[in-house]
This record gives structure tokens, sequence and C-alpha cells, in this order.
């Protein structure tokens, strides 16, 4: 049985600029790395490896240079990188992400069974937390989301137990594989990898599938497929605040004071 996570190569946010002029994302010179929240799918689905005897995949989509993000992969021990990229594939929008990552994940089924897919619970380039759900709904897997804990698995039931982290409380699933499963952060602490591993994924293959394997209509993928886009992108503007009353010696009156200026205008914009 195999267990796959999907990870995502993202610019690192922390240093990210916008042009004023395009209002598009200035890319130059920004380093990338492995989404976050995949570095936990990764981890889970190397867990999973080592306690339960399931092969690990690292599936990925994205342009060429995304060969990174899965070398670390294998430098971490997964049994194999593959990597999605083809021209017809930009400027996907995470309906045609997820349409090209389940197409995928199928291909991977017909030569051995999937058990779990993972998931970062969203990305930080995005932020949408919709390409998990959209890869479960397309394949039929059993949809598990905010996962914090795997708490049982039965191959020979075919049932994965979780804990699922909610505002305020947490929920106990059980549900039947195959699975998608998105994770958040508290699920576990990446590993790092080794040097022997280090040198051994320089000299690793990175499987490189292009439309031609995975035959999709090239209408429902890339940006022909993607029926959302970004009109304008911008950083928020704010100006100098303002402190109002002292709310450590007088917090009422400090209080009073907010309600008034809110209800008359009168304070500065933000």
């Amino acid at each position: 049985m195999i267990v796959i996570a999907c990870i995502k190569q993202v610019p690192d946010t922390t240093q990210v600029q916008i042009d004023p002029v395009t209002n598009t994302l200035i890319r130059e010179g920004i380093p990338f790395i492995v989404n976050p929240y995949d570095s936990h799918a990764l981890e889970e689905s190397l867990r999973l490896k080592g306690s339960h005897g399931l092969k690990a995949v690292a599936l990925s989509m994205g342009p060429p240079n995304a060969e990174a993000a899965l070398r670390k992969a294998l430098a971490l021990g997964v049994d194999r990188s593959i990597l999605l990229s083809d021209r017809v594939f930009g400027g996907a929008d995470t309906l045609s992400t997820s349409n090209v990552l389940a197409a995928a994940i199928k291909k991977i089924g017909e030569q051995e069974e999937v058990g779990i897919v993972f998931c970062g619970k969203q990305t930080i380039d995005g932020d949408t937390a919709q390409v998990g759900p959209g890869i479960a709904v397309r394949l039929g897997f059993s949809q598990l989301t905010l996962v914090d804990r795997i708490q049982k698995i039965d191959l020979k039931g075919r049932t994965v137990t979780v804990r699922r982290k909610l505002e305020g409380r947490y929920e106990i699933v059980e549900a039947r594989l195959p699975a998608m499963i998105t994770v958040v952060r508290e699920l576990n602490r990446p590993r790092y990898p080794t040097v022997p591993m280090r040198l051994a994924s320089v000299r690793a293959e990175v499987e490189c599938w292009s439309n031609e394997e995975l035959r999709l209509d090239p209408n429902t993928v890339g940006l022909k497929g993607s029926p959302t886009w970004v009109s304008r992108i911008f950083s928020p503007q704010r100006s100098e605040g303002e402190i109002v009353g002292d709310g450590l010696q007088d917090p009422i009156a400090a209080a009073r004071l907010l309600v008034d200026r809110l209800l008359t205008g009168d304070l500065l914009p933000i």
C-alpha cells in the first residue's frame, strides 16, 4: 500500500514584495521553500512508512525548479518523488490544480493501491485550503481535514481514526480507506535529512510527468481550466495610529473616550 504526500514549493512569504505598477509578486531574488504545512504532511507519510511498512511517495505540481523540493523529500526518505510539470499546467487555480493532482494519484494507484493521501491544510501563498478537499472529491476518498493526530490505522479493517483540531474543541473521527488527510502543524515535528541521505538524493531520480502521461483535456487544466483569477494584489497600507486615553490607569474612561471618538468619526485613519 502507498501513502502519498502532496507538497508544494512556494515563495518565502516573509520576503515577498509587490510590484506597485503591475500588482504582481516580485519573484526575482525571492527564495523558495517547501510549504510549511506540507512538511508536516511529508513527515507523517514517512512515519507511516516506518511504523506500517507502507511505501511513501512525494508528489508535486510546479515548474522544473520545483524538483528541489522533491529532492529534499528523497533526502528525508521517500521511495519515489514525482513532479508534474507541463506548460499547459501553468496558471492553475485550486480547481485545476486538484484536477491534475487527482489524475496523477489515480495513475499511481494503477500500479499499487493508494491508502492515504496527505496534504498540508493550506499553502502560505494562497491560503485557500481547497486543494486537498478537491482531490478527495475527485477521487471519491474519505475526507479528513485539520488533523493534528493519527490515532489508529487498521490496514486489515481498512479504517483510519484521527483527531481533528477545531475551534475550542477536538473531534475524533473514524473513516474508511482510502482517505485524504489534511494536516496542521501540531501533528508532528519534521525530521532533518542525514548527510548520507542528502548525498544520495543528488543522484536519485525525480520522475517528471507531463500531460502526455496524464492525458488530461488541456481545457480542464492550467489557466484554461481555471474559472478564478487574481485581478489585483497589493500590500496592506497602514499609516501611524494613535493611543486613545490611558487604559492602564483608567480603563473605563479610556473605553468611553474610544466609543465617543468612534461615534463622532474623529479617529485617525489606518
